[in-house]
Parts: structure tokens; sequence; C-alpha cells
């Protein structure tokens, strides 16, 4: 049986398809979730939304957020067989799909994955802005608003007075500039989740000095995407 040909196609290193939101983009949100998550998954439920619930089959999204998911970067021509390879790893995967969603931009897409291996498991919610851009708006129920394009930090802590603050003047001394800070919290005093983009890598002595602080619960590093 001859295998279903692809709508994208890809010349040296550049995709080339209908769309880079629905390529390149969602490439880079399933990226972007696999290092949230801290490892490829073994598991992945995939909710596409809007536009990407009508067209994610025709336009090659379903291979592209498998690929995505495996690791692969935009110009790997692996996107093609990306189906076959997680079949070879073991990467269990399921497709849905909603189709009015009035409230959310209209390429979005919902990832919940597990590492069976570390118990570990994130939802990450993304939207494909077009020319590979994206922002990932949500991660584990905590509003967030970042590109994956910088360095980013995710930090989870208590909302103590001035923690802000000092993250911001630790991260300073390590002459690290934030572009971008975005905070959720549960509530006043509770648990808050800090998304910090910066313009150049931070260094694992200042993780580990920020890891140490009782108040401190989690940090994720994501260093920036392709």
């Amino acid at each position: 049986m001859a295998e279903k040909s692809s709508i994208f196609d890809m010349i040296g290193p550049v995709m080339i398809g209908p769309s880079s939101s629905h390529t390149a983009g969602v490439v880079r949100i399933a990226r972007a979730a696999i290092r949230i998550l801290g490892s490829l998954p073994t598991e992945a439920t995939v909710t596409f939304y809007n536009s990407f619930a009508r067209t994610y089959e025709g336009h090659g999204s379903d291979r592209a957020i498998v690929a995505g998911l495996l690791g692969y970067a935009t110009d790997d021509t692996r996107i093609r067989t990306a189906f076959e390879h997680a079949a070879e790893t073991g990467l269990q995967y399921t497709f849905q799909s909603v189709g009015n969603a009035s409230t959310m931009h209209p390429n979005t897409i919902k990832l919940n994955l597990l590492d069976s291996n570390t118990g570990r498991r994130v939802e990450v919610i993304g939207q494909s802005r077009g020319g590979g851009v994206i922002r990932i708006v949500e991660v584990d129920g905590f509003p967030s608003d970042f590109s994956a394009s910088l360095h980013t930090l995710i930090i989870d802590a208590d909302d103590v007075p001035g923690s802000i603050a000092f993250i911001a003047s630790v991260i300073a001394h390590d002459d690290c500039n934030i572009a971008t800070m975005f905070v959720s919290r549960k509530g006043k005093n509770d648990a808050a989740r800090q998304f910090i983009e910066m313009d150049s890598p931070i260094k694992e002595i200042t993780l580990a000095y920020l890891r140490q602080l009782s108040w401190v619960h989690q940090i994720i590093y994501i260093p920036t995407l392709d």
C-alpha cells in the first residue's frame, strides 16, 4: 500500500508547506512542551482547536506535532515519516479536535504529556502565530506568555513579599537582561509561577543558587529553540 503523501515538502533547511503555522509553528510548540516536561514523552494527547481542528490532517500538522514531540527540529527531513519513528520509539499519541472554541486563537494546540519513566506530567497550551512564531499561553493551568525564542526560566515559588524583585536582581547580577516577565499565581500568598525570558543564557551556578532557596520549589530552564 502506497504511503499517503504529505502536503508539505522540504527544500534545504527551509520547511515549505501550506503555512508555517501548520508546520514550523507546530513543531516548535511541541519542542517547547518537551523542554517543559524535561524529557521525551511516552504518551501524548494532542488537542487541535479551531482552524487546526479542521485542517491538521491535510496540512501535515499531525506529523509536525509528533515530530516535535520526538525532538526533531523544523528542518529535519524525518518530519515526513514522524509516525513511523514514533512507532519505533514507542511514543503513544492521540489526536482530538475542537472546532469552535471561541475564546481561543484560531491556531491553538493543547498538549497533555506523560513521561512514564519519571511519572512527570505537563499540560501546555500553545498558539502558532504565523511565520514559525509561537506563544505558549498556559502551562499546567497557569496563564503564561512566552515565545521560547529566548532563554526562558519557569520558576515555581511561594508568593512571598519581594520574591519577584529578588529573583530579578539575582538574574541581573549574572549579566542576563530580562526581556519579559509574566507572573501567575493561584491566589494571594499562594503558589506562584514566574515566566522569565532572557536575552542570554543563565549560568548553572546561578540556577543552583536559586534552586536552594527555601521558597523556590522548581525551576525549569529552556534554552532558546531553533
